[in-house]
């Protein structure tokens, strides 16, 4: 460990910078931590857990951290390598006995690394639907439904974000342990690396008096505009994907672990919670991510290599590595993030969805522990994301104008049936006052009238207003039946697990 001299203090007038763009941006609530060469240099709640409840953030609350967990899930793994009891190259099938993906190659090749780096051959967020926003499906259903999934790309081709693998990870860590993953993670990883606080458990967290509640802008045209409003902490995400990022951390124990990262996995008293081994695998990229250009305002963060590793993006920053991972679950965002060669890490927690403070804090630290000349990204992140949405907002409002243009070509009768999909299951068409509704079966309260747009196209007003709006297509065969029902978001900035454009309904017969 370096001498306390050599610890660099976070910037100057850091915290009353953090509590004014809390302010500014909206958020109720937020928390930071940075650690550096083994020490805790800021750690620090602001704001309220939420607008409904007004207790204050500290830095024991704790907050639903999203696709960060996924890092936490392969620490779970290290340790069952470590013990011998599986290999990171492993196939599947051997380890999780009925496995199977849609085509039988894949389903004898797939290995535990192939699930946790995104190369699979499915698409961006295939199968999220399965969880998103709430399901009613046990993980153990929603592994076996992935044999239905198929590909959007050849296997291991290239780079393909997903959630749905993760899940197979957790029924995988039961399968080889006897222990359900929420529990593994408890009593193998949380609790060994101190970190109390946290739980990768619902009740425990909905049991915790000092916990954040989430919320978005929901009543906008948009996801993302208008006020800042309470959601439903019950309805959270799916819990079958919850090893994709189900676990609920304080960012006192966010500091923990990311001490725990930075020193190769070994705890302050000298023991490991993984060896250095399975810690150099966790952080070797082993997949390229596309590297798509930024706006003109944002041209600094373009990186020169973007790579994916076990549960972590490696990438550069002004020719720095860079290790990091952010997270989202409906109503929370988070972001952690390794700087190797200066020995920092920091993470910041927030409740409500409004991610550009993430990333303008993330480069504002990094320009401050590279030396490099602050370049006010908080700013220039909210810039773009206002920006982004008032374009989206624009699109839709066109896409459903003119709702009486071009009449549907038969009957709203004739749309009537149930459909199914094969890995989502069931939506249900049925008259609805003067016009049509759709219920979604596997999702829980994901129903409500369907609008007519033009022609056989139309957009669902879903009774729960923080889903986001599908714009459905009825196609016909040629006795004037439909044939199949096609689906896309409305939203041009419609996050990507609302995978509508995965889903094929095709007409049930009657019993």
């Amino acid at each position: 460990m370096l001498p306390a001299a050599a610890i660099a203090a976070p910037p100057d007038g850091f915290d009353s910078r953090v509590e004014a763009l809390r302010r500014t941006t909206g958020i109720p609530g937020l928390a930071v931590a940075i650690v550096e060469n083994g020490q805790t240099t800021f750690l620090h709640g602001y704001g309220v857990q939420g607008l409904e409840h007004l207790r204050a953030i500290d830095v024991h609350t704790i907050f639903p951290t999203g696709s960060t967990g996924k890092a936490v899930t392969v620490a779970a793994l290290a340790t069952l390598v470590d013990a011998g009891r599986i290999g990171w190259d492993d196939r599947v099938i051997d380890r999780l006995p009925g496995f199977q993906m849609y085509d039988p190659w894949v389903t004898r090749e797939i290995t535990i690394r192939d699930l946790l780096v995104h190369r699979s051959g499915l698409g961006l967020g295939e199968g999220d639907l399965l969880f998103v926003p709430r399901s009613n499906i046990t993980r153990a259903e929603a592994v076996k439904r992935l044999r239905y999934l198929k590909p959007a790309t050849s296997f291991r081709y290239g780079f393909a974000y997903d959630n749905v693998l993760y899940m197979v990870v957790g029924q995988m860590i039961e399968a080889v342990t006897g222990m359900r993953w929420e529990d593994y993670m408890r009593d193998h990883v949380l609790v060994p690396a101190r970190m109390m606080d946290s739980t990768a458990d619902s009740e425990p967290r909905f049991a915790d008096a000092n916990r954040a509640y989430p919320h978005a802008r929901t009543d906008g045209v948009v996801r993302g505009l208008g006020s800042q409003r309470a959601l439903d902490e019950r309805d959270e995400l799916g819990r079958s994907a919850a090893p994709a990022g189900g676990l609920a951390i304080s960012i006192s124990d966010m500091a923990k672990w990311l001490k725990l990262q930075l020193a190769d996995g070994k705890l302050p008293d000298g023991s490991r919670l993984f060896s250095e081994a399975a810690h150099t695998e966790m952080w070797n990229p082993t997949v390229l991510q596309p590297i798509d250009p930024e706006p003109p305002e944002l041209a600094g963060t373009t990186p020169i290599f973007n790579t994916y590793a076990l549960g972590w993006g490696v990438r550069d920053y002004h020719g720095a590595k860079i290790v990091w991972h952010e997270g989202a679950v409906l109503g929370f965002k988070s972001i952690v993030v390794l700087l190797p060669e200066k020995n920092v890490g920091f993470a910041v927690e927030i409740n409500s969805e409004d991610g550009q403070i993430l990333f303008g804090l993330m480069y504002e630290l990094l320009d401050h522990y590279l030396g490099l000349p602050p370049g006010d990204w908080p700013a220039k992140y909210q810039a773009y994301a206002t920006r982004r949405l008032q374009d989206a907002a624009k699109l839709v409002e066109t896409k459903t104008a003119d709702p009486a243009r071009g009449e549907s070509s038969v009957p709203l009768d004739n749309y009537v049936g149930v459909y199914r999909d094969p890995w989502y299951g069931d939506v249900v068409i049925a008259r609805a006052g003067g016009g049509l509704s759709i219920d979604f079966r596997s999702t829980p309260r994901m129903s409500g009238p369907l609008d007519h747009v033009r022609y056989d196209s139309f957009v669902t007003r879903f009774t729960d207003r923080t889903i986001e709006p599908a714009l459905v297509s009825f196609a016909f065969d040629a006795d004037g039946h439909v044939s199949r029902i096609a689906m896309k978001p409305a939203s041009p900035v419609a996050d990507f697990s609302y995978d509508y454009g995965d889903l094929d309904f095709r007409p049930v017969p009657p019993r």
